[in-house]
């Protein structure tokens, strides 16, 4: 993770870009990748949803916005000097507290 969040780095450096990748631009940023993300699921189905890595032209295009869309975020956590991967532990051990294993019958709560 730390080495591709220096070839990005690398790459704006080289283009004089990293005056634009400010928190709330790469933010912003983030969030227009992920719609396009969402865009392509936005007519289908559950069952196409789940088949769309079968179908190449779609498959490219889910791979590409994946791509952006952590891009983005690992600009975003190297700006903020976020640590993505210690966040995302911190994050599943609070909800490990907050949402205990339930017993069997009980509704089940899902929130992140």
């Amino acid at each position: 993770m730390a080495g591709l969040q220096r070839r990005l780095a690398a790459f704006a450096a080289v283009r004089d870009w990293q005056q634009y990748h400010t928190p709330k631009n790469l933010a912003a940023a983030l969030s227009v990748e992920a719609s396009e993300l969402v865009e392509i699921f936005q007519w289908l189905t559950p069952e196409e949803s789940a088949r769309v890595m079968e179908e190449p032209g779609k498959a490219a295009r889910v791979e590409d916005e994946v791509a952006d869309v952590l891009a983005y975020l690992l600009q975003f956590c190297e700006v903020l000097g976020i640590d993505a991967l210690a966040a995302l532990a911190a994050k599943i051990d609070r909800n490990e507290g907050r949402f205990p294993i339930a017993a069997p019958g009980s509704p089940v709560r899902h929130s992140q």
